[in-house]
């Protein structure tokens, strides 16, 4: 198990929530610091690509863990974990970009 796959079951088990909670929250955390750092609102382009660039190079490198340690290679794994990352992010932005609730 690689240091990064070590740490994802410490955080998991210290924290106590679901590995899809885990998703969840790590996705609403990048979405809140991105609009932070880039001084954007919810609505800009910006937070959502940060989340999704995130959980892109989190999956990419499940999968480079999975192939250097000789396992089968889950894309509908990898997929699904994108789809939770991503999801309420993309739902906030969605709301503050075509509606008037987070204005």
């Amino acid at each position: 198990m690689s240091d990064y796959q070590a740490a994802k079951v410490w955080l998991a088990g210290t924290v106590g929530l679901s590995k899809d909670a885990m998703h969840m929250s790590i996705g609403l955390l990048v979405f809140l610091l991105a609009i932070a750092i880039f001084r954007a609102r919810p609505r800009d382009a910006k937070p959502l690509l940060a989340v999704i660039v995130v959980a892109m190079l989190g999956e990419a490198w499940d999968l480079y863990d999975s192939w250097s340690a000789g396992q089968r290679l889950h894309w509908d794994l990898a997929w699904h974990d994108l789809w939770v990352t991503c999801l309420w992010p993309a739902l906030l932005f969605a709301v503050a970009r075509w509606t008037k609730l987070l204005r």
